[in-house]
């Protein structure tokens, strides 16, 4: 059983009255460190070694004081000689167990002593070779708190960025490899190392004796033989209440909590040890699990999928595993921030501090897509905490007068949280890493007021049910009655990346939705919960990649849950998800937070800089559309002409040919040198790439010459027959068709005079899409957007703030890149509604400022003079100049930032449609 920090406190005055200046005469110093041990319940028998001897760099051996593998070195002086060179030699041990192989015995701790004195040097500290605290041993009792590491116990906070989080996951990576070399594989290697986690937790924070599980590991036999059937049988003690154990259990054995909760239930293939795999679990052992966060064990999982197909394994899951940090900016917005001030509102009044407990208590929080728990895990470590501070307002001055029986007054407990999940071993990991959290909270509360606190054996579990959300009744789950929040990480899959059977699982949820097809797989638990949570006051909110309030899924899926009457309370608009494992993903998230009731105040979290921290914006009475701005709950679809009276923008040619007609300056001098007379039927062809990166690409123009004219040249023959055979064999009928017109294009758009092109495809890190005008040499191909008989008022409102603005919002996205549509942004783009002539020339006038700045640097490219590290200062003072006078065609006053613009535009394309809708609706009567 693990001492209370009163009954460390206690041994640490007596430890303090013999030893101190005076106290003890014998100055034994192996003596002195193994009453040290005893202050903290350490049996002599978990020391290693006094007198350990390690090779040094010269060859011969060096004798350390005291040896706590894996945990300290203790360096010994006289009393009161100098203890700088102690320190020297400890830190020398250090760098001789690490040189002569013996990474697993390296300590986390160097401890300094001559009786008088002690110090400590936290090696795995910012600062290690600065002491973390320097005292004189009579002040032990109020001192001992920086020693606690020898109890097991964590000595300072947990930190989710501490990079040891990173080394848990390699670690057990390690062993999960050196296992499945050994032939141990599949559902008995999964629920092992799960309970090899929990056993490496319980060793590490007091669960089991100090060190109870690392000393079974090894004192086994070097080349692993038998360590298997010795953990099996350690498994199946765990498992029994102490009184129905068999007799005779070897002591260590004996020592072993009961811990029940089913863990250790199952009877699991014994795994056959050998030496890797032996050395392999000593490493584990020798790591201080005390210092990892439970949120971090999505990232233990992911490492540990990690294999030949575990990158694409993932990407089918869709396992995304969020960094605490982000989980903490969903709790926040959805509950915590809430009950944080209704704590504050509490004071010190017992009534009102006992029935927020009771609140606290009575919350039960929805993960639908679990994974490895780490949202339910955050979310009850800080319930957990509310109740811990409710608790020391409520018994403060109890707590330092009078044993209080902790266990009766803790309300809060880990069956509050439930969760589903597709795959059996994560969901295993998550009702395990709601045990630890408890147990981390459980020593906070016992720190707090002196006693321990150990749940065990486990009474209660998280209900984590093995489904597929998709598919399954959540109020099965747990009614909707009786839920609070519903909250997580939903699987990142997008619409063309599904499988067969997610394909199924979204038909399933979303087959009456018109053109479902397009909808990513993480909008099937926004319909499910749309569903769960109608007639309810539960809250709900999710981490989404930002493409479901961009593009056609926008238009697709919020009408179908605007409909159902949900209603958008608070949002974080996109900013750059981080995960906590290796190679990290590169996703643009938001997070959405919903209801099937409104509230009187919505609240954004606004980033300018998508790694940085966000800016709060609440505001009363307004609405959150789905494209996360305030504006009116309107969705932008597909519109076949363009709202305003503006010019039409087609696309270009198509000429699907496989590349035939296509040619580089190289080839097109090839083929001329054969076929001279074939010169005038090349034109300068501009695909998205050649505008944008002034590429030089030639198009064989075949299309409205005589035959008799093609018949004479026998190579253009070659590539028409060439291009008829590539159609003639495509899957698509419509293609096949084009096989008899092989001279033609799919889709054509012939220039008669100037006309304005941009790229269908552009980089999100311009600050414009770049557009051009150009003139009748050149044929445009189908990535571009083209407009005929535009004027400089037209490229003026294309090219500024206001269009980005828009386009930022409505436009769906290739990877993280723009991709203009016409149907979509241009042909429901608000134009100024009635911009005067003063207006419109000083756009005109600014719009030709933007084309002088240009033509400034004739030899660069669009891309060279739009790429924001290297935009010349003449250009980008010309398009502010623009924005500006774009900007008072919509109104006098400016606009502090794009929110507000989209805002604007939002608001201006509700004005414009509005006699649309209705004529329409008279129409349909």
């Amino acid at each position: 059983m693990q001492l209370s920090l009163s009954e460390i406190r206690q041994n640490a005055i007596r430890f303090a009255a013999a030893w101190s200046e005076g106290g003890n005469e014998r100055a034994d110093a192996q003596e002195f460190w193994i009453d040290l041990f005893a202050v903290f319940g350490v049996k002599r028998r978990s020391v290693a070694s006094f007198e350990e001897r390690v090779r040094n760099a010269r060859g011969t051996y060096s004798r350390l004081d005291v040896f706590y593998s894996a945990v300290m070195i203790g360096e010994h002086k006289s009393r009161g000689e100098d203890l700088s060179k102690a320190k020297s030699q400890a830190f020398e041990y250090v760098e001789h167990l690490t040189r002569e192989g013996r990474e697993l015995d390296v300590p986390q701790h160097i401890v300094l002593s001559d009786f008088e004195n002690i110090v400590i040097y936290d090696l795995d500290g910012k600062n290690p070779g600065d002491p973390i605290a320097s005292f004189k041993t009579a002040e032990l009792p109020d001192q001992f708190r920086h020693l606690l590491f020898l109890a097991g116990r964590q000595t300072r906070p947990i930190d989710p960025e501490d990079p040891i989080n990173i080394r848990a996951v390699e670690i057990l990576g390690q062993l999960h490899d050196a296992l499945e070399r050994g032939g141990y594989v599949g559902y008995d290697l999964e629920r092992f190392l799960v309970r090899v986690l929990f056993c490496l937790f319980a060793d590490s924070t007091g669960i089991f004796p100090p060190d109870c599980f690392k000393t079974i590991v090894r004192e086994t036999r070097e080349d692993g033989f038998g360590l298997g059937a010795i953990i099996e049988q350690m498994f199946q003690v765990l498992d029994r209440p102490r009184e129905a154990r068999v007799a005779n259990l070897p002591e260590i054995f004996a020592e072993l909590p009961y811990v029940n909760g089913r863990l250790f239930a199952e009877r699991l293939r014994v795994a056959n040890f050998d030496a890797d795999m032996r050395q392999a679990l000593l490493k584990a052992c020798n790591f201080n699990w005390a210092r990892i966060s439970p949120a971090v064990f999505g990232s233990l999982f992911q490492s540990i999928m990690a294999g030949d197909t575990g990158q694409k394994k993932r990407r089918q899951i869709g396992a995304h595993y969020t960094s605490e940090r982000d989980i903490m900016k969903l709790v926040r917005a959805l509950f915590l921030d809430d009950l944080e001030e209704d704590l504050k509102a509490c004071g010190s009044d017992r009534r009102r501090l006992l029935k927020f407990q009771d609140k606290l208590a009575s919350l039960r929080f929805l993960d639908p897509a679990c994974g490895c728990g780490n949202f339910l895990v955050v979310t009850y470590r800080e319930l957990r905490r509310l109740e811990l501070e409710m608790l020391l307002r409520l018994h403060e001055k109890e707590k330092d007068t009078a044993r209080l029986l902790l266990d009766s007054l803790l309300k809060v407990d880990v069956d509050q949280m439930h969760g589903m999940e597709i795959e059996e071993w994560p969901a295993l990991i998550a009702e395990v890493a709601l045990w630890l959290i408890d147990h981390q909270m459980n020593q906070r509360v016992g720190e707090a007021f002196g006693e321990p606190v150990l749940r065990l054996p486990l009474k209660k579990s998280a209900h984590i049910v093995k489904t597929n959300a998709l598919r399954h009744d959540w109020n099965q789950a747990i009614d909707a009655g009786q839920c609070s929040y519903v909250l997580g990480n939903p699987p990142f899959v997008g619409s063309k990346w599904q499988n067969d059977e997610q394909r199924a699982d979204m038909k399933a949820v979303a087959g009456k939705v018109k053109s479902y097809g397009l909808l990513d797989y993480v909008t099937g638990w926004y319909i499910k919960a749309s569903e769960y949570i109608q007639n309810t006051r539960i809250r709900c909110a999710f981490v989404s990649t930002n493409s479901i309030t961009q593009g056609e899924q926008v238009g697709v899926l919020w009408p179908a849950l605007l409909d159902r009457g949900i209603k958008i309370h608070f949002a974080h608009r996109t900013f750059a998800w981080t995960s906590e494992a290796r190679g990290k993903a590169h996703v643009h998230v938001v997070i959405i937070g919903f209801g099937a009731f409104d509230l009187p105040g919505k609240t954004l979290y606004d980033y300018p800089d998508l790694k940085g921290e966000p800016i709060r914006d609440h505001s009363a009475g307004k609405t959150i559309s789905p494209y996360l701005v305030f504006g009116p709950e309107i969705t932008i679809t597909n519109r076949s002409q363009p709202l305003c009276k503006v010019p039409r923008m087609v696309s270009g040619n198509k000429p699907i040919d496989d590349g035939h007609y296509l040619f580089t300056p190289e080839e097109k001098r090839d083929f001329l040198a054969r076929e001279p007379q074939a010169e005038p039927l090349f034109r300068r062809w501009l695909g998205g790439h050649e505008f944008i990166n002034g590429v030089e690409r030639w198009f064989l123009l075949v299309s409205g010459r005589t035959p008799s004219e093609l018949r004479s040249m026998p190579h253009v023959l070659d590539r028409i027959e060439a291009v008829r055979k590539f159609r003639a064999g495509s899957k698509s009928e419509p293609t096949r068709r084009l096989a008899s017109t092989p001279t033609e294009f799919h889709t054509r758009f012939t220039p008669k005079a100037k006309f304005l092109a941009m790229p269908q495809v552009s980089s999100e890190r311009r600050q414009y899409i770049p557009v051009a005008y150009l003139d009748d040499s050149y044929l445009p191909g189908d990535k571009l957007r083209c407009i005929a008989d535009a004027t400089p008022y037209h490229f003026g409102v294309m090219v500024s703030a206001m269009h980005m603005a828009w386009v930022r919002h409505v436009t769906g996205r290739l990877k993280s890149d723009y991709q203009y549509s016409i149907k979509l942004v241009y042909n429901n783009f608000p134009w100024p509604e009635s911009p005067g002539d003063r207006q419109v020339k000083a756009v005109e006038r600014a719009a030709q400022g933007v084309l002088d700045a240009r033509a400034r640097f004739p030899d660069q490219t669009l891309a060279d003079l739009y790429d924001p590290r290297t935009t010349p200062p003449a250009l980008v003072e010309a398009h502010r100049a623009l924005d500006r006078a774009v900007d008072r065609c919509y109104r006098p006053s400016p606009f502090e930032h794009e929110r507000g613009r989209v805002e604007y535009l939002f608001g201006l394309y509700q004005r414009l449609i509005t006699p649309l809708t209705a004529a329409k609706s008279r129409r349909a009567r």
